[in-house]
């Protein structure tokens, strides 16, 4: 059986891999429809060697899909992916719009597949691309030995923010090399050669929305009763996230339970030589699927507690490839 697939927001970064991935997996498409805003209607986007062109969100008849793959941004997903699913279309939303409605599951595919059984809205939510890849970690630690801390500090790369983000850091670190007068526009501070410890809005504890929902979708993801603190700094770097992560466990852990517990694990890749460039870094993750962890080691300061590095790319699978990821999930489930 083939699909008929809407990728709303196709335009745009995550979108753009939304199709270079539909493509790459064989995903069993009889039909594309590029969505976009009015302004890039008409707008033309390659996909197998052939030419989609865009039309128009606001006035497309949802009917004629089977499944939307959804990155239009929040606000428009809040409008248009219930009018999609009233229409008999399965939404898979990659925006925040929808993840802590009860009424939606929020899926890792890797971590928690079983929710895909309790669709009630016809929309599923795609998680944090922070809250994905660290999940797609810690889900065999918790199936060997039950979590009951984590501590992590992400320093996530520009792309997180959109092309205007990606392209203040290009331009901001070309004109520091003439001299140029750095004035932050998206970022509140300057972004090329420095960290920005900030990322979305504060709240009244003292934490970002960011730092917020890694908490919140770890709870409703993988166990409500995992304790989550979280630092989200912005970082000089183009595409890829990276996350240096301490767990407590309930019960007995070790590096080397961990380290077999990730060997066997689905999504993952373990590289960890403790010598010169052992490691993986957010550049060697750009355009892979998997979520690297390195740097494995006890955390000396805690008994039954590990450390370690984990990056990913967070375009490809802090976003794209996790919702296509969904869509096969739910073919193999008989969902859709």
């Amino acid at each position: 059986m083939s699909y008929r697939i809407a990728v709303a927001g196709a335009t745009g970064n995550v979108g753009r891999e939304l199709l270079l991935l539909l493509e790459e997996r064989n995903f069993p498409v009889s039909e594309i429809i590029p969505l976009a805003s009015a302004r890039s209607a008409g707008k033309k986007i390659e996909y197998k060697d052939t030419q989609l062109v865009c039309q128009d969100l606001a006035t497309f008849d949802f009917s004629e899909v089977d499944i939307v793959l959804s990155s239009p941004g929040g606000a428009i997903s809040k409008e248009y992916s219930p009018i999609a699913a009233k229409a008999g279309a399965i939404v898979i939303d990659n925006t925040s719009v929808w993840r802590m409605d009860d009424d939606v599951p929020l899926v890792v595919p890797e971590v928690n597949p079983q929710d895909l059984k309790n669709i009630k809205k016809g929309i599923v939510a795609n998680p944090n691309c922070s809250t994905i890849q660290m999940l797609v970690a810690l889900k065999p630690l918790h199936d060997v030995a039950k979590i009951k801390r984590v501590v992590v500090s992400t320093y996530q790369a520009t792309s997180g923010g959109g092309k205007d983000a990606m392209d203040e850091l290009f331009n901001q670190t070309a004109g520091i090399y003439k001299n140029d007068a750095v004035n932050p526009k998206v970022f509140t501070k300057q972004i090329a050669f420095n960290c920005i410890p900030h990322i979305d809005v504060f709240m009244d504890d003292g934490y970002t929305k960011e730092e917020w929902k890694m908490r919140v979708e770890t709870k409703k993801i993988l166990d409500a009763n995992i304790e989550v603190s979280a630092t989200a700094v912005r970082v000089p770097v183009f595409t890829g996230h990276a996350e240096a992560i301490t767990v407590e466990f309930e019960d007995k852990m070790n590096e080397d339970i961990a380290r077999k517990a990730f060997k066997n694990a689905e999504g993952l890749t373990l590289v960890d030589n403790r010598e010169n460039g052992g490691y993986v870094t957010q550049f060697e993750s750009t355009g892979n699927d998997d979520v690297y962890i390195s740097r494995l080691r006890n955390d000396t300061s805690k008994e039954n507690s590990i450390t370690f590095w984990c990056v990913s790319d967070n375009v490809r699978k802090g976003a794209a490839l996790n919702t296509i990821q969904i869509a096969e999930k739910m073919i193999e489930m008989d969902i859709i």
